[in-house]
């Protein structure tokens, strides 16, 4: 069942998984022709979606469809991190899930029309935006710091 971005605006989820692929589609459907389209596939509150590109734009790249899928396997799994999603610049073109605790962009979905002309197919992860990996990020900087002034301290520098 192929879904429509407008679908997961303003919704609250919880995303678990995300991983990217390349597949060989089917152009016309009769299967004489095949074109390799990238897809990002991502887990939200259990369910698997597949965001696919469109092989058979041309030079451009767009989003063909977003389907829930029952045939994927995500490999690249993590801890719940709660996620809203907003549609981006009110532009109904790219979906992002915003992590809800720290405000960023975790992942966006979608078709960019930054230039009417040249259409983008958007399949962005950040996982570095997850609030998990950021909590991380601190702490790890905050240890770093104690190390360093407890080295200062045994070199005998003075604090200011």
């Amino acid at each position: 069942m192929a879904l429509e971005l407008k679908d997961f605006d303003s919704n609250t989820y919880v995303l678990t998984g995300v991983d990217t692929a390349q597949i060989s589609k089917d152009v016309y459907g009769d299967k004489t022709i095949f074109e390799h389209a990238s897809v990002i596939n991502f887990i939200l509150n259990g369910v698997v979606y597949s965001a696919i590109e469109d092989p058979e734009d041309g030079y451009r790249s767009s989003m063909d469809e977003i389907k829930v899928v029952t045939d994927v396997v995500v490999r690249n799994t993590f801890l719940p991190c709660q996620v809203i999603a907003k549609m981006q610049n009110g532009d109904d073109g790219v979906i992002e899930f915003i992590d809800a605790k720290n405000g960023m962009t975790v992942l966006e979905i979608g078709t960019s029309h930054a230039v009417d002309y040249y259409p983008c197919f958007v399949g962005n992860f950040i996982p570095e935006n997850m609030s998990a990996n950021r909590e991380k990020e601190i702490e790890e900087r905050k240890q770093a710091e104690r190390k360093l002034e407890q080295e200062r301290e045994l070199l005998g520098w003075a604090s200011w």
